[in-house]
């Protein structure tokens, strides 16, 4: 995995923003979230077939001005929730860095004058509970290194896009990027609606928003993407922001390329929703 010189031969990748759910969604099978997941996760193994994928999960944040990045090559998971039954920390989900990946993304997000941390570091949550069901290791291997990069701890939005635009490049050389988040996601609401099959009126809001944001002509979408944060709803939909922010990410890397919500799902005070951003070629 040392040599990634041949990948600029690769087509341009697309680049993804994935609703991820909890710990307890790795079991919750007959969720629709699920199925959608597990579809998307064939599309890139499948059709995209990245040679490395750099991640962004709403689970870990750095500073309000630096960001870290995972430059080890054997990593171990993160069981960084608690309250769940012993056999959620039993999960495995086995997994591979790339410090030659690390260092093209440090190389672009120096020239873009971020500063970026080196640290050796599991996967999050954030990350693996996600991928086991897009790419389970037993029928939908992803076979690709992983490269997880922090968020700034800030809320500033358009920052994160900024990082995203300056990764935009890597797409070029075979390397997928990926935004791990909800589309909407306020854990009080979700306890006081759970069981009751009330869906807030802010989750279908704030979602159809966020799709016009995306899915925006490319020259109109970093300003739509800024705008959406201001709105009235925003912070009932985020009650804090990492769970928005890799979205943006997203967004700032996907360049000229429009964006699609390939799927979603409004619930309770919770949005399951999929989008990618460029085209991907058939099979």
């Amino acid at each position: 995995m040392s040599d990634f010189s041949h990948l600029n031969s690769h087509s341009r990748m697309p680049v993804y923003f994935l609703g991820i759910g909890g710990p307890n969604f790795m079991e919750n099978t007959d969720h629709p979230a699920y199925a959608k997941l597990a579809a998307v996760g064939r599309e890139i193994t499948t059709n995209v077939k990245p040679k490395a994928v750099v991640v962004f999960s709403a689970h870990w944040q750095e500073g309000p001005s630096k960001i870290q990045i995972n430059v080890a090559e054997q990593t171990d998971i993160i069981y960084d929730f608690s309250g769940f039954p012993p056999h959620y920390y039993e999960y495995e989900y086995p997994n591979k860095g790339s410090p030659a990946v690390a260092e093209k993304v440090i190389e672009k997000l120096a020239v873009a004058g971020i500063e970026v941390e080196r640290v050796k570091r599991g996967l999050d949550h954030g990350v693996w509970a996600g991928f086991i069901v897009a790419f389970d290791p037993k029928k939908n291997p992803l076979n690709a290194p992983i490269v997880q990069v922090s968020l700034y701890n800030n809320d500033d939005s358009d920052q994160h896009y900024r990082m995203g635009q300056a990764l935009e490049s890597l797409r070029d050389e075979g390397i997928l990027i990926v935004g791990a988040g909800m589309a909407v996601h306020n854990l009080r609401d979700f306890r006081a609606t759970r069981g009751t099959g009330q869906t807030m009126p802010y989750a279908f809001s704030f979602d159809e928003a966020l799709k016009e944001a995306a899915t925006a002509k490319p020259e109109e979408r970093r300003a739509k993407m800024s705008d959406l944060m201001r709105r009235s709803d925003a912070r009932k939909a985020h009650p804090t922001l990492e769970h928005i922010l890799p979205i943006y990410v997203s967004a700032g890397a996907a360049g000229s390329d429009i964006g699609e919500q390939l799927w979603t799902f409004p619930e309770g005070s919770l949005s399951f929703s999929q989008y990618r951003f460029g085209k991907v070629a058939a099979a």
